[in-house]
């Protein structure tokens, strides 16, 4: 597993909350918060594309529990 850096968990309006991280080779993680150990890899750039259309309302449907 990858020595990774996570950020603070950011939380939407709903009860999802997600963590970014990235590993000392600057590549990029995304993780539901508490669990860090099943995550997303992707580029920086698509990872943040992601985050912007969650948060802008467009992945509401992904993110039904």
């Amino acid at each position: 597993m990858a020595d990774i850096t996570w950020e603070d968990a950011f939380c939407g309006e709903g009860n999802n909350c997600y963590r970014i991280g990235v590993d000392g080779d600057g590549n990029s993680y995304i993780a539901v918060a508490g669990a860090e150990a099943s995550y997303l890899t992707d580029t920086t750039d698509a990872l943040r594309q992601l985050i912007l259309d969650i948060k802008a309302g467009k992945a509401d449907h992904l993110l039904d529990e």
